[in-house]
């Protein structure tokens, strides 16, 4: 076994999809299955349970990872030691982001990490803003940037960077560029294009309860790429920060109709455990992007 194994092993363990693994680690489903089971073969043991899309550890597959963790971690410090310079911040940091993200809110960290950590390698995985706590909480990703809720979250460092309310987007020169009266007559008569989960839908779901409002659902998805792609199309209107309008391809092309105080304003940032472990080469690594998010 070499570290590749050892590190796709890890992954799967955290995961426990073949299909997610293996598009993080640039293998296909299949290649990872045969990977899987050469270290099964290797070590004499089954180390997942499996069917053609998910894995759960066996108990030898925890041991297992503990074993691949520790020799990860063994191989980040020797390789920071035979390096000759001692304040040298290496290693690969994790980043979670949406798309939007990466055109508002990660373009000056990215530039302080490059300018004072050339040798630090970013690894930057995109996906919907819902998914970014849970990237965290689940090691799948060091950093990411997410709508932090008003009462913060259990065990995570936020660190806020701009507030941003919720507003209804449309496309410019369509059917619903220009709707009138309340959000509440709004959304009981113009169809809506919703995300599936995150804060904004949570917002949005008790708004609507407590007024006993019956919205039109044109559709659901998830990522406010995916809902201003279908703004675009003239389904209906899409709710989004209003961030995503400000920044990036979005500017143009599109009308803002506010939600005015139904559904509020809420804090983006980023995120990170406020305690992690790993290896010396990591730790420290980790103490200096936590002195970049904070300055």
């Amino acid at each position: 076994m070499d570290f590749f194994e050892l590190n796709a092993f890890l992954t799967l363990s955290k995961t426990l999809h073949f299909a997610k693994t293996a598009e993080k680690i640039n293998l296909s489903p299949s290649a990872l299955s045969r990977l899987i089971t050469r270290l099964e073969d290797e070590t004499s043991c089954q180390l997942f349970e499996r069917n053609n899309r998910e894995a759960t550890l066996t108990e030898k597959g925890k041991k297992f990872a503990e074993f691949a963790e520790k020799c990860l971690q063994q191989k980040e410090d020797v390789f920071a030691k035979l390096n000759s310079s001692k304040s040298l911040i290496t290693g690969t940091l994790k980043v979670y982001a949406s798309v939007t993200a990466c055109y508002s809110i990660m373009p000056p960290f990215l530039q302080k990490v490059a300018e004072r950590f050339p040798d630090l390698h970013l690894n930057v995985q995109t996906g919907d803003p819902a998914g970014a706590i849970q990237a965290v909480k689940n090691g799948e990703a060091d950093v990411a940037v997410a709508a932090i809720p008003e009462t913060g979250l259990s065990g995570i460092d936020c660190i806020p960077v701009r507030s941003t309310p919720l507003v209804f987007a449309a496309s410019t020169g369509g059917p619903y560029e220009k709707v009138s009266g309340s959000p509440q007559d709004i959304v009981s008569s113009v169809p809506l294009i919703l995300p599936k989960t995150g804060l904004a839908r949570e917002r949005f779901d008790r708004w609507i309860e407590s007024r006993n409002v019956k919205p039109q659902i044109a559709a659901e998805t998830e990522g406010n790429e995916a809902i201003m792609a279908l703004v675009q199309l003239g389904l209906g209107i899409g709710l989004v920060p209003h961030i995503v309008l400000t920044n990036g391809p979005y500017e143009k092309g599109f009308t803002c109709h506010a939600a005015g105080n139904a559904l509020g304003s809420y804090e983006v940032g980023f995120i990170q455990k406020m305690q992690y472990s790993g290896s010396e080469s990591y730790k420290k690594m980790r103490q200096a992007i936590d002195k970049i998010l904070h300055e």
